[in-house]
């Protein structure tokens, strides 16, 4: 297992960022992994939509546990996203976070947004990671700091004290959604002492472009989520209006039944 947490951390380059495409269930991880990714993260939003909750709002934690039960059977390494750690305490965080690892989790993020738009204190996210790291060493810690999406006032400054603060209580990685400004993104890699992370957005800069300013790892986050969900619904009105409801790449029956371990599908 240590094997697999220390190859996660090192496929966190600055300048030849990992792409982290973020699954909802076992088909989209199972097919992302078939695809070549060699890790894959979880998306808050698609794993509470798909189970009929809110995001955000400590509502998913049995939800992403049994995810990450599903999961851990693929032979890819697994970060999953935790909200805030489904606790204000510290302990119960940690507690949490570990049964995710004995499943064979290799990372989590963990983030200091809050479901009322605000963020939370510095000092108990703080406190959360270090309580995490006691907990499992090796695991990859990736503290998200909300500033830029949640729009305050002077993210910069706020992100960058977030980060030390963050980085002192053991995390490994700083995620920082909301920006893709490259100028900016350049001066948090300079200044913050880890793997920057940075949030994919449509129409923003392309892995290379993001790698070029130091980032060294590229989430999809809900991107791949609303994705599919678009195409479900963009298809369902090609049909209701007689049009083609097959879109290039659409996997066939067979393909999707192939994602799904046959030691499940015969009853063994």
């Amino acid at each position: 297992m240590i094997d697999r947490r220390a190859a996660f951390h090192a496929l966190h380059r600055a300048g030849r960022p990992l792409l982290l495409p973020n699954a909802w269930d076992h088909a989209s991880a199972a097919a992302l992994a078939a695809l070549g990714h060699p890790a894959i993260g979880t998306t808050s939003l698609g794993v509470a939509a798909t189970a009929g909750l809110p995001d955000g709002a400590a509502a998913t934690a049995g939800e992403t546990l049994a995810l990450a039960r599903r999961l851990a059977r693929l032979p890819v390494l697994l970060s999953v996203d935790v909200e805030a750690g489904f606790s204000d305490d510290p302990a119960e965080v940690a507690e949490y976070v570990a049964e995710l690892a004995g499943l064979g989790v290799v990372g989590i993020n963990l983030e200091d947004g809050r479901a009322d738009g605000t963020l939370a204190d510095t000092e108990i996210t703080a406190a959360k990671v270090t309580a995490v790291k006691a907990a499992v060493p090796e695991l990859f810690v990736n503290a998200r700091s909300d500033t830029w999406w949640l729009a305050v006032d002077e993210p910069l400054p706020q992100t960058l004290a977030r980060a030390r603060a963050y980085r002192v209580a053991g995390a490994d990685g700083i995620f920082v959604p909301g920006t893709v400004d490259l100028a900016t993104l350049r001066v948090l890699t300079e200044r913050i002492d880890a793997p920057v992370n940075a949030l994919y957005q449509p129409g923003g800069p392309g892995l290379a472009e993001l790698g070029a300013a130091g980032v060294a790892r590229v989430s999809t986050g809900s991107l791949l989520f609303r994705a599919a969900l678009g195409a479900a619904l963009a298809a369902a009105d090609a049909v209701r209006l007689g049009g083609p409801a097959a879109p290039a790449g659409l996997p066939s029956y067979a393909e999707v039944q192939a994602l799904v371990p046959t030691a499940v599908t015969d009853g063994r």
